[in-house]
This record gives structure tokens, sequence and C-alpha cells, in this order.
């Protein structure tokens, strides 16, 4: 199919059908030779809790000397739906950036509701990380990118700790976040099926923005300006929330004559042209990744030139000193934290949500 005509079959499939079916499309324009995948790998016993990883070929960009950024794509689907089949356009163009792309699967309501599919989201993180070597990656540098409920899930593993927590991470592991026309501020709701899928006593603690403390990890935040199905304030009212708090590294985008399904679509070869989504994304990863080597690489020879003085293990006071942080810590947290992201189901977290917001 010439390329023109591949350009606007794609784009009408998905002004036509919301993104979802269109992608087929988009699949079918992506050479295989740009990237190598390994599919259907499971990070846990639930048939959806399974993933594929998209490696680059020979004519990728080099790998570092501790191995490729890894980045972690969570799709959208109004937290109801979605297949990791469907985004292979987006592991092959990370891929094809010289990234190590895992795109999983996680469960989806009726199946689970919220906080559900968060855990699972923070589950395949750990699995990224652990299994980064196998796959070229460098698990010091995990960036997270989602698009829609996708960036929501994301951004919560961004802002409320208990979720990495649980997988023995933190917030502070993650590279950096892109989130695509997510959202984060969505309180009230005026639709059944989303008020099933976040409980009455829950939705305080679904909103990424009432987490916000200021030590999150850098943010790329972007949003279609005709995006009529997920608010562009969510983006706007989170880069704000960051910034007030003291969050230094915060991108925001808005792209023209981009609606909700394209801002995701425009990742693909034929769609580039609607909006730089793809270029913008990669010039954030790549500029973060170099920051985080060069700041290893500083404390490596801070640490070689200035050999830290034995500690006495005696008093044992090293360990007492580690959990006062960590209480201090839980004790900052907006709402009551645990170390189990389930608890968030026994949190009685105040609202604290901007009503009024479409969702």
């Amino acid at each position: 199919m010439p390329r023109r005509l591949l350009t606007l079959t794609a784009a009408l499939a998905l002004a036509a059908l919301g993104g979802c079916s269109a992608t087929g499309v988009l699949n079918a324009a992506v050479s295989p030779k740009s990237f190598h995948a390994d599919d259907d790998i499971a990070y846990g016993v639930n048939p959806r809790q399974k993933l594929d990883v998209y490696t680059p070929t020979a004519s990728a960009p080099p790998a570092g000397a501790h191995g490729r950024p890894i980045v972690v794509f969570f799709y959208g689907g109004s937290w109801q739906s979605g297949s990791r089949s469907s985004y292979l356009f987006v592991g092959a163009a990370l891929a094809a950036r010289g990234f190590v792309a895992v795109v999983p699967d996680y469960r989806t309501w009726p199946e689970t509701a919220f906080p559900g599919f968060v855990d699972d989201a923070a589950s395949a993180v750990r699995w990224a990380r652990d299994h980064a070597g196998e796959f070229g990656g460098d698990p010091s540098r995990i960036f997270l990118m989602g698009h829609s409920a996708g960036a929501h899930i994301v951004m919560l593993l961004a802002t409320d700790d208990r979720y990495l927590a649980a997988q023995q991470m933190s917030k502070s592991d993650l590279g950096g976040v892109i989130g695509l026309a997510g959202p984060y501020d969505f309180l009230p709701l005026h639709d059944a099926t989303l008020e099933a899928i976040f409980p009455r006593a829950l939705r305080a603690a679904s909103q990424p923005i009432n987490f916000v403390q200021g030590d999150e990890p850098p943010m790329f935040l972007a949003a279609g300006e005709r995006d009529t199905t997920v608010d562009p304030g969510n983006t706007d009212r989170l880069a704000a929330k960051l910034r007030l708090a003291g969050d230094k590294e915060v991108e925001v985008k808005h792209y023209p004559r981009v609606g909700h399904a394209l801002l995701v679509g425009a990742i693909a070869g034929p769609l580039r042209g609607f909006a730089p989504v793809l270029d913008d994304s990669v010039a954030f990863i790549n500029s973060q990744a170099t920051t985080a080597m060069r700041r290893e690489g500083a404390t490596r020879a801070a640490d070689v030139a200035s050999p830290s003085a034995p500690v006495s293990q005696s008093s044992g006071s090293s360990g007492n000193v580690i959990q006062m942080r960590r209480r201090t810590r839980a004790e900052e947290m907006p709402c009551e934290a645990t170390p189990a992201a389930t608890s968030i189901v026994a949190a009685a977290c105040p609202k604290h949500g901007t009503p009024g917001h479409g969702d």
C-alpha cells in the first residue's frame, strides 16, 4: 500500500473507531526488520499478567556501557479493555530508537477494580527491572510510559510510593515518566461503570494529583488540544501541582489538531507527521538517561576518591535510622501508607480532589 494512502487510511480509522480497532492498520505498517520480539512472557499467574519485550536490531542506536534504557508502556482502554498485541507499533517504534520496550497486559474491569490494575503494573515494572539484563537493558534506567488509562496507572506508580514499595522498589528507581492524555484529577465521576471500577471509599486514593510531594521522577506530560475523551486540563493541573511541590523537571506539550487516539497513534510511522510525539518522548528519555549516567559516574568517582569510614555494627543504630526514616516518610504521605500496595483497599484516604472536572 502506498505510504500516503496508508497514512490516510490509518488517520481515518483512528478518527472513526477511536483508536482501538485502528491499531491493526498501524501494526500492519511496522517493518519486522526494526526490532526483535519476545512474546507471551508471564510476570504473574493470572492469564492477563503477561507481557511482550521488544529489543533493537543492529540498525538501532548503539547501547551504552551498562545497557539500553528500558521503557515499560501501558496502554489505555478505560480500565476495561485493551491488549498488548494491539500496541506492537509502540514497542517497535521504541526498539527502533534504541530502547528495550516492555508492553504488559494487566487485569481490567470486571475482573478487577481499583487498585488491582495498578498492582499488576507495579509487578510488571519489577519484572522489567529483574530481567533487564536478559534483554540488554539497564535496570538502573527504567522509564514508564502510558496512554489514557495507562497514563493514569503509571502516574500513580510515580506519585503513590506504596505500589512500588510492595515490589521492593520506589519511585526513585524510575528514570522518568511519560504520560499521554492521562486522567490524573478526574473526580467526580459521572459514569456508572467508572463508579464501580473506583469504589467510593477509594476514589481519592485513585487520583495521582493527590499524592504529589515534590520528589517525583522527571515528567513528560502530553495532551492533544482536540481531546474530547480526557480533558487536557488533567495534564495542566498535574503539571502545576508538581511544580508547586518543588518538582523541577516537568515538561508539558500540547499538540494542536490532535485528539485522544491520535496522540498515541502518532507514534506509528504513517502518522508521525501529525505530531512529534515519538521524537519528543525519545528526546526526553535520552536526556534523562544521559543525566542519570553522568550522576552515577560522578557518584562512583566520589566514592573512589573518598572511601567511606567503617561503620560500627555493634549498636545496630544504622538499622534503626533506616527504620526511622521509613516511618517519617510514611507519616508524610497524603494518606496513611503501608508497605503493601493492596493495603490501599483498607486505607481511609481523605478526599481532597478538585470536584467538577470531567472524567
